[in-house]
């Protein structure tokens, strides 16, 4: 029945990498379809930004959940002997942010989802914290992490928060650039500032898709 349990954890913990992977790309590509105004007019390109956002909230409900099922993988592996407090908590605040993520979508451009925003941004820094913490002491000490692969797939993750939470604050002034060209209509003066702002986060992106694929490849792997 364990055995049972762990594997349904692990087919899960999968099939959110895959979620989040897969939808991510997703929202790059309609990213990179936004950014051609030669080809598509004002209207198209905001049709394709909305569907963005729409895609968006696989990868960002996937990431939330992603914590809590990770601790269980690992508690259910037998890898730690997660503290259940700790186990717990982790789903209390796992739904909790995933709440957070979905409650700011409805309510979209309100106090309410500026609120739940600035909690999630909260949120993201603690847990990221938490797992470079988990992952370095696990490197140096051999616990509570004890496999070498998986102490670095702590620390990857915990990359991973730190790549993404950059590019959230990257692309912050695209809501005042995005305005502007919707105010003052297509132009060099205001699509280059726009474009330069998508240009530095793509940097930030493929850093998450790098980190993703090298925390999978230890998962799966577990070359040391």
């Amino acid at each position: 029945m364990q055995d049972y349990a762990y594997s349904l954890l692990v087919y899960g913990h999968l099939l959110l990498f895959v979620l989040w992977l897969g939808a991510d790309v997703g929202v790059f590509m309609l990213g990179q379809h936004f950014r051609r105004r030669e080809t598509y007019t004002l209207d198209q390109r905001i049709a394709l930004l909305k569907l963005l956002v729409e895609v968006d909230m696989v990868p960002r409900s996937a990431w939330a959940l992603m914590v809590p099922l990770s601790l269980s993988v690992v508690a259910a592996g037998s890898w730690w002997a997660v503290p259940p407090a700790l186990l717990w908590g982790a789903w209390g605040v796992g739904l909790f942010w995933l709440w957070l993520v979905w409650d700011s979508h409805h309510h979209d451009m309100t106090p309410r989802a500026a609120r739940n925003r600035r909690i999630e941004g909260w949120l993201r820094w603690l847990i990221g914290g938490f797992y470079l913490g988990l992952g370095a002491h696990s490197l140096l000490l051999g616990a509570p992490l004890a496999p070498l692969w998986l102490a670095m797939k702590a620390l990857m993750f915990g990359l991973i928060f730190v790549a993404a939470i950059m590019i959230d604050i990257t692309f912050k002034p695209v809501g005042a650039q995005l305005a502007a060209v919707l105010q003052q209509g297509s132009s060099d003066a205001t699509e280059i500032p726009l474009r330069r702002t998508m240009d530095r986060t793509r940097v930030w992106v493929w850093a998450v898709y790098l980190l993703l694929l090298i925390t999978a490849f230890l998962g799966n792997v577990k070359p040391f």
